[in-house]
């Protein structure tokens, strides 16, 4: 396999990484990054690329899951991006109107960047809390499920 193609399999593996770690980041709760900011009190200094700032995206549903899209409605998301004085550029994308989550799940995106910080806090920080989310999605799935209702035709005999 050439260098090139390397190159690309390795930059596949820190992309699809970054995603992972953005989406729960996204999903985490802000009173949570905040406990995890308190922890390890990071040193890095940043600034701020983008304040915080709050906007509207529109949300597009599936009728029946996989039919045609419809625009269902919109939603308050805000966002955030900052670079640290290490260098790394941290982007965050958060349900609601919350700035300081914003900012927070922004740092912890570029500290996972980090060679220093991105290990540790990806084995303390990101494993926990998406462990607490895979939980609370199987509870939820758990109990919806209770709740199925299974209809189907009882074949009278009057058609034979």
């Amino acid at each position: 396999m050439s260098d090139i193609q390397n190159t690309s399999l390795g930059q596949d593996e820190n992309i699809k990484a970054r995603q992972r770690w953005i989406s729960i980041l996204a999903r985490s709760s802000s009173d949570e990054l905040q406990a995890y900011w308190d922890e390890f009190s990071p040193s890095q200094n940043f600034t701020h690329l983008r304040q915080p700032e709050t906007g509207l995206v529109m949300v597009r549903g599936r009728t029946g899951g996989n039919g045609q899209r419809f625009n269902l409605g919109e939603a308050s998301v805000t966002r955030c991006s900052i670079h640290l004085d290490s260098g790394e550029i941290g982007h965050s994308y958060v349900k609601g109107r919350n700035k300081r989550h914003a900012e927070l799940a922004a740092v912890f995106d570029a500290l996972l960047q980090n060679q220093e910080w991105g290990p540790r806090l990806d084995e303390a920080m990101i494993k926990s809390i998406e462990a607490r989310l895979n939980k609370s999605k199987k509870e939820r799935e758990t109990k919806v499920a209770s709740t199925k209702v299974d209809f189907f035709t009882m074949v009278r005999g009057e058609d034979e």
